[in-house]
């Protein structure tokens, strides 16, 4: 009982967070709310990842093809990074540069969401560096089983 109640203050603080000017479709399901995940339009949608003390926001600006916006993991144990998104859609796939911050220092990598199900679900894989970011070697071998999903949140 002691862990749900700052879980479900993480949860409203994030949801009161976000900002959205949109219209989505929602259906609710088994006290779920699913939103269809539009990114080939011009929107501004927000998400969230919420396990146990691991928790992850994400607020997306699509404009035509191309995405930005603001991501930040708060994982438990681990240090807490924030940071922007730059990058674009290809079909059902959205892949963007992360710049952020952590333990003081600037560092890019790579992220990749797949939209699944009114869902946005994050790939893992073999990454390298190249000209000084985290790159995945090979996009289409990224697993997305298993990964963290981003479900849709209303932006406040």
């Amino acid at each position: 009982m002691k862990n749900i109640i700052p879980i479900l203050a993480v949860a409203s603080a994030l949801l009161a967070s976000c900002q959205s000017n949109t219209t989505k479709t929602i259906t609710t399901t088994d006290s779920t709310i699913i939103a269809d995940v539009d990114t080939t339009k011009n929107s501004n949608q927000c998400f969230v990842y919420i396990k146990n003390r691991d928790t992850a926001t994400l607020k997306l600006i699509t404009t035509n093809n191309t995405v930005s916006g603001d991501l930040s993991y708060k994982l438990y144990e681990k240090d807490k990074n924030n940071g922007a998104i730059t990058g674009i859609v290809k079909g059902d796939t959205i892949i963007a540069n992360y710049t952020f911050q952590s333990e003081g220092m600037a560092s890019v990598r790579q992220v990749v969401w797949l939209k699944k199900d009114g869902k946005l679900v994050e790939g893992f894989g073999e990454s390298e560096e190249v000209d000084g970011k985290m790159k995945f070697k090979n996009i289409s071998q990224l697993k997305f089983e298993n990964s963290m999903e981003f479900k849709p949140v209303d932006c406040k």
